[in-house]
C-alpha cells in the first residue's frame, strides 16, 4: 500500500505551514507496535511532514518526520509503516495533540 495517494498528498501540500490548527490527513503507524503519526503538511521537498508524533514511549509530541525514513523503515516479519485507509480526521491536530498529552499516546 502506498503511503500517501494523490488526494492526500495535494491536501498536505496546500496545508498552511506549521498550524497545529489543520486537520491530519494521514495518520500512519506501525503495524508491530505503538507508533502512530497524524500528519497536517508537507514540505516542497516531498519528505519532511509536519504533524503529531508518538514512537509509542508515552511522549507525543508535535514535530517534523521525513517520509523517506518511515518508508524505508524495515520492521519484523518483513512489515512496514502502513497508512491507516479508512482514517477521517474529526479534529484538529491541536485537539489530538491536547488529548494525546493527556493520555500519553495517540487516540484517532
Amino acid at each position: 500500500m502506498k503511503l500517501i495517494t494523490k488526494e492526500i498528498m495535494d491536501k498536505l501540500k496546500k496545508a498552511e505551514k506549521d498550524n497545529p490548527n489543520n486537520k491530519p490527513y494521514l495518520k500512519l503507524f506501525n503495524p508491530c507496535g505503538a507508533a502512530t503519526w497524524l500528519i497536517t503538511e508537507i514540505d516542497e521537498d516531498g519528505d519532511t511532514m509536519f504533524g503529531l508524533c508518538d514512537l509509542g514511549m508515552g511522549h507525543p509530541e508535535l514535530g517534523y518526520v521525513s517520509l523517506k525514513e518511515l518508508q524505508d523503515l524495515k520492521l519484523p516479519l518483513g512489515l512496514k509503516i502502513e497508512r491507516d485507509a479508512w482514517f477521517t480526521p474529526d479534529q484538529t491536530l491541536n485537539e489530538y495533540a491536547e488529548t494525546a498529552y493527556k493520555n500519553q499516546r495517540i487516540d484517532a
